[in-house]
């Protein structure tokens, strides 16, 4: 009997319902209701797995013993303040084990062929994570774990993560701004926390070029960000083309989100991930979300409801990606970054 053919994986655990901070908008109903939203629509036909444990040498590819140690021991401890934004339970050290472990395991089951498409959906996010500091509601950065994982364990040249959760992902900027074997992009919301992200910052040293910024003011909607994404992000994927491609997933850039104020609703994640799936299908790459932010929780819900056919290619789940006019936020990101991507040029005209 032929082996069955792969399809699309989603990646959970129970741990994130735990890791409860009261009043926080980090909380597990964000994950409740996403899977209740997914589980009416039979996970679109999606294999649902259970996220592993991280490995600790996993961990530590991007975050030193040190920074493991001392998180471990906050939780072991019972938990505590760890910045103005970021606290810590008993529980919590299980909750984030396996946040981490299910960004690796995408990777795992994308580069072998077990999967199609791929989305890590557990809490909390992690791209604020820096190398030795939790911040942010962040205390592992998965994505970045996950994206060196595929570099050392897989041994890929070249992956890109394309960030597009509306708060610039410092941490996995930082953990890869010296590095030409992981292509980082980030779309988001400037001025807003933490603050880091300017157009200037392109990287450095042999990284100059793969850091990607390109900041969006308070109202961005539906038509620069998939602007964004099928004239820049896409534009990369062709001219570089990664072995791997993931998706920093945040959805707090939605209309709805109260800690943002960008205007981007569930047909404009719908649309950037079409025109994502189109432009990695087109290379060969593998594709994968990793759950960044998101704290309207039924726009959360909606959303990823919204996106998850288009990332599992069914047909009759297609939506437009060809006709998407260039915004002037597209036209000045290809300006600015043409010297290092020429063919930038090309796609806005």
């Amino acid at each position: 009997m032929a082996a069955p053919s792969p399809a699309p994986l989603w990646l959970r655990h129970d741990s994130s319902f735990g890791h409860v901070i009261p009043g926080h908008p980090e909380r597990p109903e964000r994950i409740k209701a996403l899977e209740a939203v997914l589980s009416r629509q039979d996970w679109f036909g999606w294999n649902v797995a259970e996220a592993p444990a991280v490995e600790r040498e996993q961990l530590r590819q991007v975050h030193p013993e040190s920074h493991v140690a001392f998180i471990e021991e906050v939780c072991a401890g019972g938990g505590g303040q760890i910045d103005l934004d970021t606290a810590a339970v008993a529980d919590t050290w299980e909750t984030i084990v396996h946040a981490a472990g299910g960004a690796v395991a995408l990777v795992d089951a994308l580069v072998s062929g077990e999967a199609t498409a791929g989305f890590s959906g557990l809490r909390p996010p992690g791209h604020h994570a820096e190398r030795e500091r939790a911040m942010g509601f962040c205390f592992f950065n998965s994505a970045a774990v996950a994206a060196r994982h595929a570099t050392i364990v897989h041994g890929l040249e070249r992956v890109m993560i394309l960030d597009w959760d509306v708060h610039h992902g410092n941490g996995t900027n930082d953990i890869f701004h010296d590095d030409e074997d992981v292509l980082y992009m980030s779309i988001h919301q400037w001025p807003l926390y933490p603050g880091t992200g300017p157009p200037s910052d392109v990287g450095s040293g042999a990284g100059e070029g793969f850091t990607v910024n390109v900041p969006v003011p308070g109202g961005t909607g539906d038509d620069a960000y998939r602007s964004l994404v099928e004239h820049v992000a896409c534009t990369l994927v062709r001219a570089w083309e990664p072995q791997l491609v993931l998706v920093s997933a945040g959805f707090d850039a939605h209309r709805a989100d109260p800690l943002a104020g960008c205007q981007v609703t569930e047909a404009g994640y719908a649309g950037m991930t079409a025109s994502l799936r189109r432009a990695c299908d087109e290379v060969g790459a593998p594709v994968g979300a990793v759950l960044e932010g998101g704290y309207a929780v039924e726009a959360l819900a909606a959303s990823v409801a919204a996106l998850l056919p288009v990332l599992g290619g069914y047909a009759g789940s297609s939506v437009d990606a060809e006709d998407v006019r260039v915004h002037p936020l597209a036209a000045d990101a290809a300006r600015r970054l043409e010297r290092y991507w020429p063919s930038l040029a090309g796609a806005v005209g």
